[in-house]
Formats: structure tokens, sequence, C-alpha cells
């Protein structure tokens, strides 16, 4: 009989997303908590980075991102908040983007889980 392996809870991805964020490990928050077809939206109004699809392109849509920052000199990620099967957070950064000078962005991020992945982020600055 082969064992099935256990789901996480929305509540469970939001704490292990809350983990990884404060240790600055993005990149890892992808691997362990995003599935190979999620989707991460941009505002309209956003300057350089486009909505993308699958877990590759969120990834290339990362790399694009910090390629365009000269200096990092600050960050937050607030508490996140779950409802049903979403989770919502404030996060912003204190950067200077290269040929733009020093900027704080300061964003909502909500992210939609299914069958204990991240489907969805979403933006909102």
């Amino acid at each position: 009989m082969a064992t099935k392996e256990a789901v996480m809870t929305t509540r469970e991805v939001a704490n292990r997303l809350k983990q990884l964020f404060d240790e600055m490990k993005w990149d890892q928050a992808l691997e362990e908590l995003f599935s190979d077809d999620a989707e991460s939206i941009e505002p309209p109004s956003s300057e350089g980075l486009q909505s993308v699809k699958g877990l590759e392109a969120i990834k290339r849509k990362g790399q694009q991102f910090n390629e365009m920052v000269e200096e990092v000199h600050g960050g937050y990620v607030s508490d996140l908040v779950v409802g049903g099967n979403h989770i919502a957070c404030a996060m912003g950064m204190d950067v200077t983007m290269k040929g733009q000078g020093r900027v704080k962005i300061d964003e909502i991020a909500v992210y939609e889980v299914r069958d204990g992945k991240i489907v969805k982020e979403q933006f909102f600055y």
C-alpha cells in the first residue's frame, strides 16, 4: 500500500513562507512552496517586470529584478494573514536601482494556495 504524502494547510504554507522570508531565502521559498505552474501577477503600472506563468518564469523574473538592483539597504515582511486559501502580507525594500537611484518600495502581496502549494502570487503597489 502506497503512503500518501501529507499536504500542507494554508496556515502551514504561510508559516513556512514567513520563516523563509525572514531568513531572506527567496529562492528556497520558490522551490519548496510554489507549484510548477504557479503564476506571478504584477500591477499594470509595473515598470520593468511583467506577469508570468510557470515556476521557471517566476525564477527568471526574480533574477531580472535582482539584476536591476545596484544595492539593497533594507527590507521587511509583515506578519502573514491567512484567510481561506489565501495569504497576505505587506512587504517592502529600500534599494538603489541601477540608473534610477535609491527608492523605497512598499507593496501588498497576496498568495493563493491549492493542494499545499502556492499557485498564484499577486503584488499591489
